[in-house]
């Protein structure tokens, strides 16, 4: 059984107010290890309801490619870092992909309570 098999990898997306924030919680998951890499992408656009009202604004996506048993540290780490009272924060299934990149997240993560 592969360290994929064992603890499989997810992608977690979060949306923040700016690239700027982005960019800086990206960086700070990787640091401490909960990702092995984020991409931001900016200059979304994003139409939601906020406190009764349809809101519509620009946001900057996170998508943070990690391990199913750091979701839950790295929930933690983004809320502490971010501006808004309810961030959105989902977390996917990796179902498939190349073998050898799901073995780099593994490796490039920490365990639980431990460095890499």
């Amino acid at each position: 059984m592969s360290d994929t098999d064992r603890d499989p990898p997810r992608l977690v997306y979060v949306t923040a107010a700016t690239g700027a924030e982005a960019l800086m919680i990206g960086r700070s998951l990787v640091e401490a290890r909960l990702a092995a890499s984020v991409n931001v992408l900016g200059g979304a656009r994003s139409i939601y309801w906020w406190e009764g009202r349809i809101e519509v604004g620009e946001e900057a996506v996170l998508v943070a490619k990690t391990r199913g048993t750091l979701v839950d540290p790295l929930i933690a780490h983004v809320r502490t870092l971010h501006s808004y009272a309810c961030p959105a924060i989902v977390v996917l299934p990796v179902l498939a992909g190349n073998p050898d990149y799901l073995a780099w997240i593994a490796a490039e993560t920490k365990e639980a309570g431990n460095p890499p």
